[in-house]
C-alpha cells in the first residue's frame, strides 16, 4: 500500500493532477489487476446480501415510490436499460441504480464498514450491476467493478473524517461509485477523474439526513449518489470536466466542508498490481439496525436470561464515542426516547433497541419496529431508563488500527432496584469477522431464503442462488438472474395505491 497525504493547496500552486486524491482514486480503479478469489467470493457474497434485504423492502412505502419513479423512465431503445426490483421490463440505468439503491438501503441491514468514518460499501452495486445491465457487460465486469468500488470505498473511509463536520458519508460512496463504473467499462484513467471530481461535488450534504427526526430520505440518500454518480461518468465520457481539484482546492472539499485550510489527510492505496482486497475488511449485518447496534443487540439477548426486567432501575451503555454520540443518548436527540417516533429514527436509537432485544431475546426487521411494540407500555418504562457514556477505552479500540481487533460493542451496567449490579461486555457481533459466529456463504444464502420467505418462491431462490453462486461466469443476457422473480403484479397493486408524482 502506499501512503498519499492530501491537503489544501492554492490556485496558484496549480497542483500536478497527478498529485491530485483524484486522480490516483482513478489510477486504482482504470488499474488492470482482476479481482482475487477471495475478494470474487465475498463480492458475490453482497449480491445475495444487498438481494435479500432489498426483497424484505419491496412493498415498503419509500422503496415502492423510488420504483415508481424509475418505471416513469422506461429503456428507449431495446436490449438496453437495466431490471429493478420486484417490476417487468427495464428503465434508465440512473433510474435502476435509484430504485434498487433505495431497496437495498430502506432496512438497514447490508453490509457496514466503519473506520474515520461510517459506510455501507454494498451501496456501490446497483450502480455497477445497471450500467452493466444497460451496456451489455458479464458478471465479470461486474466483479471487477464492484471490488475496485469497495477498494476506493474502504480507503477513503479510513482515510478522511466527515461525519466529525456533519457531513453524510454518501460524498465517499459517490467516489467510490464512479471509480467502479470506470472499472466495470475500462474506462481511461482521465475520465474516471473528472466522473469522481464532479459525483464528489454533487453529492456532499448535511447529516441532517440522520440527526433528530430521520426521514424516509435515509433510504434515498445512497441512491441520489448513486444516480449523480452514473450521470458524471456519462458526462465525463461525453469529454466534459469538472471542479479540479475538488479535494485539495483552496475553495475545494477539504478547504470548505472538513477541517479547513490546515487539512491534512492520509489515504492509503495499493500499489500497482498489487490486490484489491479492501472488501475483505467489510462485514455484514445479521440484525436490521444501526451497525453500532449489531453487538449491543447480541449482548441483549444474552443478559436478557439472567436480568429480572422488572426490577431494573437503569442500563448504562459504557460505549465508543461514535456509539454515544450518533446512536446514543450523547446524541441529544429527544425522539430517540419518543415511542412515535418513525422507523428510521428507531433504527438509530440505542436505548429503544437495547430496551426491546432485552425483552425479546431476539430482533425482526419488521416486528421490532413496529408502533404497537414501540408503545409497549413496559418497553418505555425500560427505555426511558437507559442512557449512554462515552468510556475512552472502548473508542480507542474502536479505532483499533488491527482489523481483527477493533471493536463496535459496549460493556452494559444493569443496576437493579435493591442496587445490584449486573455487568456483561461484547465488543463484536456475533456475525463480525471476529465474532461468535462469523458470516460465511451458507449465512448469507440462510439470510437470503428468510428474508424472501413468501415473496420467492422456493424455486425461484434456488434460480437466484445459482445465478448468483456463478456470477463470473455471466454472460450480458443472463445478468436478469441477478433479480430475483417475485408476483409483480401483486407489488405493481401495492404500488398504484400511492398518491402520484410529476413523472
Amino acid at each position: 500500500m502506499i501512503e498519499h497525504h492530501v491537503r489544501v493547496h492554492p490556485s496558484a500552486d496549480r497542483l500536478p493532477r497527478e498529485d491530485q486524491l483524484a486522480w490516483k482514486l482513478a489510477t486504482v480503479a482504470t488499474g488492470t489487476v482482476e479481482p482475487d478469489p477471495e475478494s470474487a467470493a465475498m463480492a458475490v457474497n453482497r449480491v445475495i446480501d444487498n438481494a435479500s434485504v432489498a426483497m424484505a423492502s419491496l412493498v415498503r412505502r419509500p422503496v415502492a415510490v423510488a420504483r415508481a419513479q424509475a418505471l416513469a423512465h422506461r429503456a428507449g431503445t431495446p436490449g438496453t436499460g437495466a431490471r429493478v426490483f420486484g417490476a417487468q421490463g427495464r428503465v434508465s440505468p440512473e433510474w435502476a441504480a435509484w430504485a434498487n439503491g433505495t431497496a437495498v438501503r430502506e432496512l438497514d441491514f447490508h453490509d457496514t464498514y466503519l473506520a474515520a468514518d461510517y459506510s455501507h460499501p454494498g451501496d456501490n452495486i446497483p450502480p455497477i450491476l445497471a450500467v452493466a445491465q444497460h451496456t451489455g457487460r458479464t458478471g465479470e465486469d461486474v466483479l471487477r467493478g464492484v471490488v475496485a468500488a469497495y477498494e476506493l470505498h474502504v480507503a477513503l473511509v479510513k482515510g478522511i473524517c466527515l461525519h466529525a463536520h456533519r457531513i453524510d458519508h454518501v460524498a465517499h460512496l459517490s467516489a467510490a461509485t464512479a471509480g467502479g463504473l470506470g472499472a466495470l467499462l475500462r474506462l481511461p484513467t482521465e475520465t474516471v477523474y473528472q466522473a469522481i471530481q464532479q459525483a464528489v461535488h454533487t453529492t456532499t450534504a448535511t447529516r441532517q439526513s440522520r440527526k433528530g427526526e430521520i426521514s424516509s430520505w435515509k433510504a434515498y440518500a445512497p441512491a441520489f449518489a448513486d444516480k449523480a454518480a452514473i450521470e458524471a461518468v456519462d458526462r465525463a465520457m461525453r469529454g466534459e470536466t469538472s471542479p479540479s481539484p475538488i479535494y485539495e482546492g483552496e475553495d475545494g472539499f477539504l478547504a470548505w466542508m472538513l477541517d479547513g485550510p490546515g487539512s491534512d489527510y492520509t489515504v492509503w492505496l495499493p500499489e500497482a498490481g498489487e490486490a484489491r482486497r479492501g472488501i475483505l475488511d467489510t462485514y455484514t449485518k445479521e440484525h436490521s439496525a444501526e451497525y453500532q447496534a449489531q453487538a449491543l443487540i447480541d449482548l441483549a439477548r444474552r443478559m436478557g436470561e439472567k436480568i429480572p426486567l422488572d426490577r431494573v432501575a437503569s442500563v448504562v451503555l459504557h460505549t465508543s464515542h461514535h456509539t454515544h454520540n450518533v446512536i446514543g443518548s450523547g446524541a441529544n436527540d429527544p425522539q430517540k426516547y419518543d415511542p412515535k417516533a418513525s422507523r428510521e429514527t428507531l433504527d438509530h436509537s440505542i436505548p429503544y433497541i437495547f430496551a426491546v432485544a432485552l425483552q425479546d431475546r431476539a430482533w425482526h426487521h419488521e416486528r421490532s419496529y413496529a408502533p404497537e411494540r414501540a408503545a409497549r407500555p413496559d418497553t418505555i418504562a425500560l427505555w426511558q431508563k437507559i442512557t449512554t457514556v462515552e468510556d475512552p477505552e472502548w473508542t480507542r479500540r474502536y479505532h483499533d488500527p488491527d482489523p481483527q481487533q477493533r471493536a463496535f460493542g459496549a460493556r452494559a451496567e444493569v443496576t437493579l432496584d435493591d442496587g445490584t449490579v449486573i455487568e456483561d461486555e461484547l465488543g463484536v457481533a456475533d456475525a463480525h469477522p471476529a465474532g461468535a459466529r462469523p458470516f460465511d456463504r451458507p449465512a448469507y444464502q440462510g439470510k437470503f431464503r428468510t428474508l424472501a420467505e413468501n415473496i420467492v418462491t422456493p424455486e425461484a431462490q434456488d434460480r437466484f442462488l445459482g445465478a448468483a453462486e456463478h456470477l463470473a461466469e455471466l454472460s450480458a443476457s443472463d445478468l436478469d438472474g441477478l433479480f430475483p422473480e417475485v408476483d409483480t403484479e401483486a407489488v405493481a397493486a401495492y404500488d398504484a395505491k400511492l398518491p402520484k408524482g410529476v413523472f
